[in-house]
């Protein structure tokens, strides 16, 4: 991977812990026992899409949310739900960044919203002294600020052209197979990382270069 000058990292899943599961047992435990279906058939009108575009407020996300099901639920406990799949921060993964950082240049693409991320913000603001991971990178680009979602070919194209990256010496990685696709679709280098078999840190040696066997992936 000599060719590489670039990495844009993806967030949840790939350097921040997620876990659908527990969202989708939360709602479950507000009556809504079969959210994957839900959340297809939500798909219908885009409202997470428009959740993560910040094409909608969180207030209104709560309210199209209970039109769409039917429960009777505060806004709260959707919040609560909804948020439940945040998890945790891998501590080691400031040390990952910042020597990657030191070799490459960095970027954050993150589909998330204006539910998640403040909730994201506190956790590591109490946990690294840090509202998030903005000083490791050079810029951040967040869906719901920039009205633009993975996989969409347009979010890649911003990142390249604001930052005048060429797309074949930039490397994605990120854990949602469609978004990979996205990527290699518009020239850049993609992993998929598939959290079942791969780690992060896996893709970088000691010296915080990217492993030869990485080109096998792409």
């Amino acid at each position: 991977m000599d060719n590489i000058r670039n990495i844009i990292f993806d967030l949840g899943g790939v350097l921040y812990n997620i876990s659908y599961q527990t969202t989708l047992d939360a709602f479950a435990r507000l009556g809504m026992k079969d959210f994957e279906s839900f959340f297809t058939q939500a798909g219908q009108v885009q409202l997470f899409d428009r959740l993560d575009r910040g094409e909608v407020s969180g207030i209104d996300f709560c309210r199209e949310l209970r039109q769409l099901s039917g429960l009777n639920v505060s806004d709260n406990q959707i919040y609560q739900a909804w948020n439940a799949m945040l998890l945790d921060f891998p501590m080691y993964h400031l040390d990952l960044l910042a020597g990657v950082g030191a070799r490459y240049r960095i970027f954050l693409l993150s589909n998330t919203n204006e539910i998640h991320y403040p909730v994201y913000q506190q956790y590591m603001l109490q946990n690294t002294g840090y509202a998030g991971l903005d000083h490791l990178f050079e810029k951040s680009y967040l869906s719901y600020k920039i009205r633009r979602r993975k996989p969409e070919a347009e979010v890649y194209r911003m990142i390249l052209a604001e930052n005048a990256l060429v797309a074949e010496e930039t490397l994605f990685i990120d854990d949602t197979l469609q978004h990979v696709v996205g990527a290699r679709n518009t020239g850049l280098k993609a992993v998929w990382l598939d959290l079942t078999q791969l780690k992060v840190d896996s893709l970088f040696n000691h010296k915080y270069l990217l492993r030869s066997e990485v080109k096998d992936l792409c």
